[in-house]
């Protein structure tokens, strides 16, 4: 339920980014926020406003599932999602809620790599969220961290290729839909392929 949830803010952005015209300034979506609109990237500006919409209604629902609290990086991807977002409707300019993910992938990159310095164990924090399932040596834990940190950061290149260099950003929409996810359970396939012989048994 949680994992679908999460789905649904993207699927919206999705629609309205592919459904809107981009010279449309009267879309009511842009009207029901006060928008003058864009040149030619309202389609981006609707679908924001809506992928707003539908995170603080998500978002708040998965507050009251998880027993009136969100985790961290639901905390930072709300956060990040609403100041972008906001900066982009204020200014009609998509740069903004383009560059989100390429700093969301970063901070995320960022707090793996440090992670090992905010403990006085130095555990990373890969080993604090996989370690009741794996049994990985010290090297390995330090390694993993390492893989996911990477990934992240190719995460964000992958952004920024799709968001400014590549045809001008024209299929930056559907890498930030979906481009992104098929990337994260592609290393997550690999990964488990890779470690599937270090899972701990069911008994412990």
């Amino acid at each position: 339920m949680k994992a679908l949830l999460d789905f649904i803010p993207l699927i919206i952005f999705f629609y309205f980014y592919k459904t809107v015209d981009p010279k449309n300034t009267h879309h009511p979506i842009l009207e029901l926020i006060g928008s003058t609109g864009g040149v030619d990237n309202n389609n981006i500006l609707v679908a924001t406003a809506a992928l707003i919409i539908s995170m603080v209604v998500v978002y708040t629902a998965l507050f009251v599932f998880q027993k009136f609290r969100l985790e961290k990086q639901q905390w930072l991807i709300l956060f990040m999602t609403v100041i972008f977002g906001g900066i982009t409707l204020m200014l009609s300019d998509d740069f903004y809620i383009r560059l989100k993910a390429v700093l969301l992938n970063i901070l995320f990159a960022g707090a793996f790599l440090l992670s090992p310095l905010f403990n006085k164990q130095g555990i990373p924090l890969i080993q604090r969220l996989f370690g009741p399932f794996l049994e990985l040596t010290t090297k390995g834990w330090r390694n993993l961290n390492y893989a996911w940190a990477a990934m992240f950061i190719v995460m964000s290149s992958l952004h920024i290729f799709f968001a400014f260099l590549f045809m001008q950003g024209k299929y930056w929409g559907e890498f930030t839909s979906f481009g992104d996810m098929i990337v994260m359970f592609s290393f997550i396939i690999i990964q488990f392929i890779i470690l599937r012989k270090h899972f701990k048994n069911p008994e412990q």
